[in-house]
């Protein structure tokens, strides 16, 4: 047994434990406990990220390390088995980077900004429980990347959902219980046909150890009961990734739900989707996947042209963003789709990419909401680099890494999904998926047109005098309060300490991946290749 695999998990959910203990009575001194509280097992959980990444065999990521396999329910030969390789390991490492970053933006935030949700006032902002559901949402996401077990997978893959569910239906905007509600209603139904998946692939072979069913290769299991196991494991996971037409929840989880919600739902929640494709689907069942693979790709690229158009259409800033996040992970799909060393590893590539970005996107869209009070993009009135020349800066990097620029970390995932789909795998029509790479080029163009129109809307110009209300009528308690009253720039700070202590991490990771891809690629290509059998 690995101790580090163990505390990753213990060390958040003892943290969560901890909060049933009773707290100072004084609502000053509580709430500077509970933020302490929060950065610090956070903080810990990182730091255990951190010795897991600076102790893992670089020279051998094939192979599954810091390995716990203890008996779960012998009767049913269900054991706990837990482990890293190089395509779990990233997003280990992301989950604890973003949680972290997220109690820094909360912990540190400003009293009458994010910081509102951890400091008590009348009507309750209930910040004990906000600290103890992003811990337990914190245990599942960290263990769904880590089991190795089939049902352990799934039961870490359900845990996130109910934390999830109440940090939009309690802490999110005006209509957060309808996006509560629809994402939870969404969710759990892809989460029958996984289980039904799963158990597919257990009855036919008669074990849930991801290991040795990825290194089988799908042998034992005939060619029709791939195909079903596949859909059936595929149509989970597409509802979490999501994959169009599965992804109606995510516009309004991301629009309802508090920065910290949106920044957590579009880095990881979604990745645990894309994950199990890489980890299961993919290399558990491989004619399944071979069969299936030219309609996923077209699923994917109509997510990519569809979320693209989508965002042309949007107002609201976060729903832009929320939109973007369906044509990205369309382009993680055709990777999937090619079946290809480079498309599986684009498609890896771009969720740990898509990560860093959409969660740098989000802090920032709420620190304008902040600032604001609105998101609405024709009523910010423009010119942001003249009033907040560094907020409208970072939201400028942040937009250019979206859509692609060289240099930085979204330019390689989609670039080698694209070629990837240049050369698909044996026994895929090369004719289908150069068209796939055609309308997902197109899709690039797109991508850049809305973020263009976007930055030409919000930061550029000059700014018009626009009133904004300091609390909407009807907000809920994870909605921004306005600092500002009129326009002109008169009451409105930019980028704040806090801010840059959250933000600068994932400036500086999306930096470092664009322009030295080969830091996680040679991480993650030795198990691709020994997932899609090349050499």
């Amino acid at each position: 047994m690995n101790w580090v695999p163990i505390a990753l998990l213990a060390v958040p959910l003892a943290g969560a434990a901890a909060l049933l203990a009773p707290l100072p009575a004084d609502a000053a001194a509580r709430g500077r406990l509970l933020r302490l509280h929060g950065l610090a097992v956070s903080g810990i959980t990182l730091l255990l990220a951190v010795v897991l990444a600076a102790g893992f065999d670089h020279t051998d990521p094939a192979r599954v390390q810091f390995t716990t396999d203890l008996a779960w329910i012998p009767g049913l030969d269900l054991r706990f088995h837990l482990g890293v390789d190089g395509i779990s390991l990233p997003l280990v490492v992301l989950t604890a980077l973003l949680t972290f970053l997220c109690f820094v933006y909360l912990c540190w935030g400003r009293s009458d900004g994010p910081g509102q949700l951890l400091r008590p006032r009348p009507g309750g902002n209930r910040p004990r429980a906000l600290v103890f559901t992003l811990l337990v949402l914190e245990v599942g996401m960290i263990g769904t990347f880590l089991a190795l077990d089939l049902l352990l997978f799934f039961v870490f893959f359900e845990v996130v959902l109910i934390p999830m569910y109440f940090v939009i239906a309690v802490w999110g905007g005006r209509a957060r219980r309808a996006a509560a509600t629809k994402f939870i209603l969404y969710t759990l139904l892809g989460s029958v046909a996984l289980l039904v998946g799963l158990l597919l692939v257990w009855a036919q072979t008669g074990t849930l150890d991801m290991v040795s069913l990825a290194g089988a290769q799908g042998t034992g299991m005939p060619r029709a009961v791939q195909i079903i196991a596949f859909l059936a494991i595929g149509v989970g996971l597409a509802v979490k990734t999501p994959m169009w037409p599965l992804h109606t929840w995510l516009p309004d989880a991301h629009t309802e739900a508090p920065t910290v919600g949106s920044v957590l739902l579009a880095g990881v929640l979604l990745k645990m989707g894309t994950y199990g494709f890489a980890r299961i689907a993919i290399p558990v069942l491989p004619d399944g996947a071979a069969a299936v693979a030219p309609w996923l790709g077209a699923l994917a690229v109509v997510g990519i042209v569809y979320g693209s158009l989508a965002c042309l259409a949007q107002r609201d800033l976060k729903r832009m963003i929320a939109y973007s996040s369906i044509g990205h992970m369309g382009f993680v799909l055709l990777g999937f789709a090619t079946l290809t060393p480079v498309g599986v590893n684009a498609a890896l590539f771009g969720n740990i990419a898509h990560g860093l970005i959409t969660g740098l996107l989000f802090f920032v869209a709420g620190a304008v909401k902040e600032r604001y009070g609105t998101a609405d993009m024709p009523t910010l009135g423009g010119g942001m680099l003249v009033r907040l020349p560094h907020l409208g800066s970072v939201l400028t990097f942040a937009c250019v890494a979206s859509l692609g620029l060289p240099g930085l970390a979204g330019f390689w995932g989609e670039m080698l999904a694209l070629l990837g789909a240049f050369e698909p795998a044996p026994g895929l029509s090369r004719p289908l998926f150069l068209t796939f790479m055609a309308v997902g080029g197109l899709g690039t163009v797109l991508t850049a047109a809305y973020f263009l129109v976007m930055l030409s809307r919000v930061t550029h110009g000059r700014p018009t005098e626009t009133v904004h209300a300091p609390v909407l009528a009807g907000t809920g308690p994870g909605d921004a309060v306005a600092e500002a009253g009129p326009g002109g720039g008169g009451g409105l700070r930019d980028v704040r300490a806090y801010e840059v202590a959250a933000w600068a991490p994932l400036i500086g990771l999306i930096l470092l991946f664009g322009l030295w891809p080969k830091a996680l690629l040679l991480i993650t290509d030795p198990v691709v290749r020994t997932f899609v059998g090349a050499p």
